[in-house]
């Protein structure tokens, strides 16, 4: 593009650069508008969504090389996806189930236990993975020029890679092990129906309300690294009001607190997840726009938050 081509401001830039080349006097540098871009600064959020799909198969190739590499090194591997959970139900079964006695009252506890531990391990990775996207990769971030969100996005997809083998040992398990305390005129395990094919719903829907946890955890810790500690008390905080192991109206009668209660995104989907493997019920309507809700509302919020410090990612 000639000078005279330009817009009217940078072919005047251009005229006065080319004459004091030309001059005879005392040299000056002069810089076109047009010369210099800023570095770091946050993009519209348009060009952001544009850029960021861009790398998609950047984000792809990373977490698919990284998902199932948490049991590098150890003699067992991966494994300790499933063993970690089954472990912990197993250990949660004879304290709650066993001696505490929840399980009276809730129909095929085993199965409702081996659910509600498997499923919450994936809001709790997410919850802690994500918290680590940015302050575990400021070499890259410092090394090259990309969208930050890429980096929460690609844990989420680690651990819904992780989490395939994990739901498919779930749901074997609950078809194979019986319940002891199966009422005489019930099934004392899960029988597959026709309700199973909803459950991918259910897991996408988990799957994007984990990713708005994540770039909500990864903006904060990446400003406030203390907060990392304090995470691990909300996931636990978040485990016991879950229902995971027990209902909520055993121990609590107050109507307006179940209510509240009742909308944890972690217990819908844990509730809906029941009643489409377990109790062969399909959801009710209200439960599919409370976790639908649940999930645009954290993954829109939670990527508007996360885009608003685009800056601020990669500094001391």
């Amino acid at each position: 593009m000639s000078i005279d081509e330009r817009p009217p401001h940078e072919a005047q830039d251009s005229a006065r650069f080319v004459q004091d080349l030309q001059s005879d006097g005392p040299r000056r540098e002069v810089i076109g508008r047009w010369f210099l871009k800023p570095v770091g600064k946050r993009p519209t959020l348009r060009k952001y969504l544009i850029d960021l799909w861009g790398r998609r198969h950047f984000i792809w190739a990373d977490s698919r090389a990284r998902a199932f590499s948490a049991g590098r090194g150890m003699i067992l591997g991966n494994a300790w996806l499933i063993l970690q959970p089954l472990l912990n139900g197993a250990i949660y079964f004879l304290i709650f189930g066993l001696l505490l006695q929840t399980s009276r009252g809730i129909d095929r506890f085993v199965g409702y236990l081996i659910i509600g531990v498997f499923l919450f391990q994936f809001t709790a990775r997410s919850l802690m993975s994500g918290a680590t996207a940015i302050t575990g990769s400021r070499a890259m971030i410092r090394g090259f020029t990309f969208p930050r969100a890429s980096l929460p996005i690609a844990v989420i997809l680690r651990e819904a890679l992780n989490m395939l083998p994990v739901i498919g040992t779930m749901m074997l398990l609950i078809v194979l092990i019986p319940s002891p305390d199966a009422a005489d005129m019930s099934p004392p395990h899960a029988e597959i129906t026709w309700r199973w094919l909803l459950f991918p719903l259910v897991f996408a829907l988990h799957t994007i309300f984990n990713a708005g946890v994540a770039f909500f955890a990864a903006r904060i810790v990446a400003q406030i690294p203390d907060f990392r500690h304090l995470f691990q008390f909300v996931r636990r905080l978040w485990f016991y009001g879950s229902a995971v192991m027990f209902t909520f109206d055993r121990f609590v009668s107050n109507p307006t607190i179940l209510t509240i209660l009742s909308l944890n995104p972690v217990f819908l989907v844990l509730d809906m997840t029941r009643d489409l493997l377990l109790y062969g019920t399909t959801p009710n309507l209200r439960s599919w726009l409370a976790l639908s809700a649940w999930a645009t509302a954290a993954a829109a919020l939670g990527f508007i938050f996360f885009w608003r410090a685009e800056e601020r990612y990669g500094r001391e």
